[in-house]
């Protein structure tokens, strides 16, 4: 035969106890519960905005230039940058590895936008028909992208919105670039026609980037079709593109020994744009402060609900103390009391939390200004993982900060509790 929970058995009836509704009590513990549930959904929401607007900047960011790019290691930080070989032996291994989602080729060639009234440097990308297009293909306002393939050069381009805008440009409309090399002094021109426009919101990388056919940087440059300014590597995990550029380092470095091959670097997007990324690290610190802050907050609510309890139940604590009830058995009562209201919070916040997500993701209700956030509505990543912990955490949290004044219990005796009033 099984052995009744007493303590919990007590609680629970005190919990649904209906006279219970008409005590004094009743507002304090209603905000005790009110205080967890806000606190959680507040939790929920700071959760999910940053780590969606994380996700959505990183995304972006990776859009224009993927996980891990491998170039010539005499190419510095600008976008003037020395060939290599389009064949490497390495590729294959690279393909092959189960962390990696694709591998591209490109070329990149800073450059002057000239129209009649406006001019403008930037920078044109050479893809090849290796490239995914699904990231600008997303986001696309106008026109199409265009399609490249090893056998004709097309003088189609996809500008951003924003460039359009400065420069008074439109679909269908003439592009010409001056371009520099080092063979000659005089600039280069080419006449590119828009076939798409593109926008991001990320205004650095906006206003910088056009996308054209590789083949056009190989004939500025007087490279050979074989020659391109490296390769793009797009990881399925963003998490593990540390590991992973190492990996690719360890790679391509078997084959530095190679006579007539240069040496090539490998270089994380991370490293790459480390403004951005260190400014994205900055939110986890955000989000840590105003977790800690809430659960505080949360905390002490609970503490004052249940010292509210104890004094209201001191008369029941006298009588259970006078029938030889130990000190820790009154102890778990009321803890078991605490964890049902406690319980009680956390599921009207998770309740609403998750509704104000769910509407948020799905409907983006709350706009932001695109030039300041870089998004146009708030953004909504809210993981399983990340839910879980956040109810472990209020729960654990909090109920370690009862169990210090539900101490106070062992001090009252029961000769004087009786005849509390």
């Amino acid at each position: 035969m099984s052995r009744i929970n007493t303590e919990l058995f007590i609680a629970r009836r005190i919990f649904s106890a209906r006279e219970g509704k008409k005590r004094f009590s009743r507002a304090i513990v209603s905000f005790a519960i009110i205080g967890i549930a806000l606190g959680l959904i507040l939790m929920i929401l700071s959760v999910a905005i940053v780590t969606g607007f994380k996700s959505q900047i990183r995304r972006k960011v990776i859009g224009f230039g993927s996980d891990i790019q491998v170039v010539n290691f005499d190419s510095n930080s600008s976008y003037e940058t020395k060939p290599v070989p389009k064949q490497q032996l390495w590729l294959d291994s690279l393909r092959g590895m189960p962390d990696v989602r694709h591998i591209q080729m490109f070329a990149t060639k800073p450059g002057i936008i000239k129209t009649k009234n406006e001019i403008q440097g930037v920078v044109l990308k050479g893809v090849g028909p290796d490239f995914d297009w699904g990231f600008f293909r997303q986001n696309m306002v106008k026109g199409k992208i265009f399609h490249v393939n090893d056998s004709v050069r097309t003088d189609n381009v996809i500008i951003s919105e924003q460039l359009a805008d400065l420069l008074k440009l439109k679909l269908g409309d003439p592009l010409f670039m001056y371009f520099l090399n080092d063979v000659s002094s005089a600039p280069r021109m080419r006449r590119f026609k828009i076939t798409g426009i593109y926008k991001t919101s990320l205004e650095e990388f906006d206003r910088l980037f056009i996308l054209a056919d590789i083949k056009h940087i190989q004939r500025l440059n007087n490279w050979t079709g074989d020659e391109v300014s490296g390769f793009e590597v797009s990881l399925k995990n963003f998490d593990q593109i540390d590991r992973m550029t190492q990996e690719v380092r360890n790679l391509t470095l078997r084959y530095e020994d190679q006579k007539n091959l240069p040496v090539l670097r490998t270089v994380s997007i991370k490293l790459k744009y480390p403004q951005i990324f260190d400014w994205l690290n900055l939110l986890d610190m955000n989000v840590w402060v105003i977790l800690g802050l809430i659960l505080i907050v949360a905390g002490f609510n609970m503490v004052s609900g249940l010292l509210i309890l104890i004094l209201e139940r001191t008369n029941m604590i006298g009588v259970m103390k006078a029938l030889g009830t130990e000190n820790m058995s009154v102890r778990k009562v009321f803890l078991y009391l605490s964890t049902f209201l406690i319980g009680k919070g956390m599921l009207w916040g998770n309740i609403i939390g998750l509704l104000i997500c769910f509407l948020q993701a799905q409907f983006g209700i709350i706009k932001l200004d695109p030039t300041s956030y870089y998004v146009n509505t708030v953004p909504i990543n809210l993981k399983l993982l990340h839910f879980v912990l956040l109810n472990i955490g209020t729960l654990v949290i909090t109920m370690s900060m009862l169990v210090i004044p539900s101490w106070y219990i062992s001090r009252i005796t029961p000769d004087k509790a009786i005849r509390f009033d």
